[in-house]
């Protein structure tokens, strides 16, 4: 009783230093000091939570706590906020409702617990149906009130950084939605540093071995680096010392998730990564209506000293990104024979980036000029009006403008828009209008015709072709890259299906009715059958097209004259309860097999694959030490996917309940054939060498060798019989040694 009784006590003093700590942060903070309404949804919260625990082992409080400080310190939100976040839980766990907060605490925060609320236990359900609904809440919560999607953010944040306690199938959901929907929706939120704090503590937890490899390597070329900064940065700072600025210099250590997604779409070693330092000059303005000319007076002062790139200016200040993001980038050689990026910011310019539109509300209060985000939450709304009835396909739909890069393009009066980068000349037209997308025939680029797949460039200046008698094709989707466009032809295209379906179903009943054949269910099941349609809906589409016309084959399918299957349809399905009997336990069995399956353990994988129950993906062929994950498919059946594969980061955001952990259990026994790709100088004996150090060193058997050569550059495909990765890493590593190959990496088929 005594050792209860002192587990309490501390519990209580661990709870009452972190809600200390919370109101010490808040007093230090800009904002007005409304302590009281902070505490008074602290006790609340503590009270509605109290005896509950985390799966950590800590009173469950701890966390609401813990989301309220990284709203107060981490985006500089205020105490409608820091209240909210206390109290997200409240009504999602416990048996207060939305009502019992706004009679407490008012309408504000009521209406951000109810936005947080409906959007709990992450965006995702089992079903993609649910999943796309519990997104498009998300949304629409953003839209009203954008305080809900920053406290979410934070929820998910501290979330990430306790991921530790729960068990491994739960960790790759919970990463794969991270890194799918929270990290861009931080990003495009301009939370840079949350964003990149979300997407290493993915990469931790997905690939637990490269992060602490990567981690280790950084780590052991720090001194190297703080000797090239020094170095680097101190004439600069005497520079800006005679300019009279009061200025901070940084050094920006690129993270080690953008280090391991170069390594991996670059295929290049860690040692090959050049860019790890960059450098940030934080100056105070002398004259605050100057601080954009400032920057640039900066930067030519920079380019006196060292030598700029020509083609690496990046001038965010003139244009910035659409988070809000301002800087003047420019990459300059060093003494040491390095190119290191300098990031020119302002002040306020640096808060900017740190904490985003907090920082953006704090420099434009009381205005009311519509900035980027107001324009990108307008577009989101757009798009969330018709939403796509495939979830996997909104999710993408959304996602296309969260992680965009933009340009800049001209009307043709030279007004400037800003566009995601990749974007075509039917985006710019469905930017600008519905009307001019939908009969959009082609446009004039700098004078120039262009067709309406024409990629555009910044600086690009565009006129829109358009014809009355133009009609939306189905196959503009598959160029079109921004939200709006693609949801918007998809929206036309729907409704155009739409109508000759129901077009299509009336000259279907009109044929039954003259063949005096009942119109049911199984009549028109039997017939999308007999057309080799998957849906009914299909087939009433086909017919109102008129790519199908309803004859003697129909006729006889549905009065019972052939002998091609009908007879035997009847009896299998069954009529009225019957059919409805059998394909109801159809559904459950299926439930059952899938029940079978312990989704909390780390389901071993052997090299001769004794378990059946399991199947390696043919989209990435992991192969033993991968990092891999299984996905149970519909059947029941396993699936087993290496975690950075782009469908398994689908699957993991989009059917996260259905993510197992999965581990080798291998022993060098099986061999498999795995593609490398080698580029380098054609030099007489270069690929005897190749063969040496694979065939007499490494004891590896070459399964096929494919090599072309063009102006004294050789590629070639090497297919090899490996035991697993290790394998791989050491190839790998003694084929660089080779000083002709400037280029080594595995290919996945």
């Amino acid at each position: 009783m005594a050792t209860d009784n002192n587990n309490m006590s501390e519990n209580e003093e661990m709870i009452q230093q972190g809600f200390q700590e919370l109101i010490n942060d808040y007093l230090t903070s800009i904002h007005r000091k409304h302590t009281e309404v902070i505490t008074k949804a602290f006790n609340f919260a503590n009270q509605a939570h109290k005896g509950v625990k985390r799966q950590s082992g800590e009173p469950y409080i701890m966390h609401p706590i813990a989301v309220a400080k990284i709203v107060c310190n981490e985006i500089g939100l205020g105490s409608t906020s820091i209240s909210a976040a206390l109290l997200h839980d409240v009504v999602e766990d416990t048996d207060y409702t939305i009502e019992d907060i706004e009679n407490i605490f008012g309408p504000k925060i009521a209406q951000i617990v109810d936005g947080l609320t409906k959007i709990s236990g992450g965006i995702f359900g089992d079903r993609a149906s649910a999943q796309a609904e519990n997104f498009k809440k998300l949304l629409l919560t953003m839209n009203d009130d954008i305080r809900v999607i920053l406290i979410k953010i934070a929820d998910r944040l501290h979330n990430m950084r306790t991921l530790g306690s729960l068990l491994p199938n739960k960790q790759y959901k919970i990463a794969g939605e991270t890194l799918y929907i929270y990290a861009p929706l931080a990003y495009r939120l301009g939370l840079n540093k949350i964003k990149t704090e979300l997407e290493n503590l993915s990469l931790r937890y997905e690939h637990p071995e490269k992060y602490a490899e990567i981690e280790s390597k950084i780590k052991a070329g720090q001194a190297l680096r703080d000797e090239l900064f020094k170095k680097f940065t101190e004439p600069i700072s005497e520079s800006l010392e005679k300019m009279g600025y009061k200025f901070d210099i940084k050094a920006r250590i690129k993270s080690p998730y953008s280090i391991w997604k170069k390594m991996e779409t670059k295929h290049v070693p860690f040692e090959d990564i050049y860019d790890l330092l960059a450098v940030r000059v934080i100056f105070e303005p002398q004259k605050t209506e100057e601080e954009e000319n400032e920057c640039f007076d900066i930067y030519v002062r920079l380019c006196k000293i060292y030598r700029p790139h020509p083609d690496r200016l990046r001038d965010w200040i003139s244009h910035p990104k659409a988070n809000g993001y301002q800087a003047l980038h420019v990459t300059l050689m060093s003494n040491e024979g390095r190119w290191i990026e300098v990031q020119i910011r302002s002040q306020r310019m640096d808060e900017m980036a740190e904490q985003g539109f907090a920082a953006h509300w704090k420099y434009k209060a009381g205005e009311k000029s519509e900035d980027e985000l107001d324009k990108w939450l307008k577009t989101i709304k757009e798009v969330l009006n018709d939403p796509q009835p495939d979830a996997i396909d909104f999710l993408d739909t959304i996602k296309l403008n969260l992680f965009a890069s933009e340009i800049f393009v001209f009307t043709p009066k030279g007004e400037i828009k800003t566009m995601p980068q990749n974007s075509t000349a039917l985006d710019f037209a469905f930017s600008i209008h519905t009307f001019l997308g939908s009969h959009c025939i082609g446009a004039k680029v700098n004078h120039k015709l262009e067709p309406l797949s024409y990629k555009l460039k910044s600086g690009d200046q565009l006129e829109i072709l358009t014809s009355k008698s133009q009609r939306v094709q189905s196959s503009w989707v598959n160029f079109v890259t921004t939200a709006k466009a693609r949801a918007k032809i998809i929206s036309i295209l729907n409704k155009i299906r739409r109508q000759k379906e129901i077009e299509g179903e009336a000259i279907l009943a009109d044929f039954l009715t003259k063949e005096e054949v009942k119109n049911d269910r199984y009549i028109i099941q039997k017939l999308y059958e007999l057309h080799q349609f998957t849906r009914k809906e299909e087939l009433f589409e086909a017919i109102g097209n008129q790519t199908l016309i309803l004859g003697e084959i129909d006729r006889n399918a549905i009065t019972g004259k052939s002998s091609t299957g009908w007879k035997r349809f009847i009896p299998f399905l069954g009529t009225g309860n019957n059919a409805k009997e059998l394909l109801k336990k159809d559904d459950q069995d299926k439930e059952k097999d899938n029940t079978k399956i312990d989704r909390k353990k780390v389901l071993k994988l052997t090299e001769d694959n004794t378990q059946s129950n399991y199947k390696i993906a043919d989209c990435c062929k992991p192969i033993p030490g991968d990092d891999v994950l299984g996905y149970i498919d519909d059947a029941g059946q396993i699936i087993i996917h290496k975690r950075q594969c782009p469908i398994a980061s689908k699957l993991k955001s989009s059917y996260g309940n259905r993510i197992i952990a999965a581990a080798w259990d291998t022993h060098k026994t099986l061999s498999y054939p795995i593609p490398l790709y080698l580029r380098g100088i054609d030099e007489v004996g270069v690929l005897n060498k190749v063969t040496q150090i694979v065939s007499n060193q490494l004891n590896v058997n070459i399964r096929k060798l494919n090599i072309d050569t063009k102006d004294g550059i050789f590629e070639a495909h090497i297919w090899l019989y490996v035991h697993d990765v290790e394998d791989i890493k050491i190839i790998i590593g003694n084929l660089r040694k080779i000083k002709e190959i400037t280029e080594i990496r595995r290919l996945d088929d």
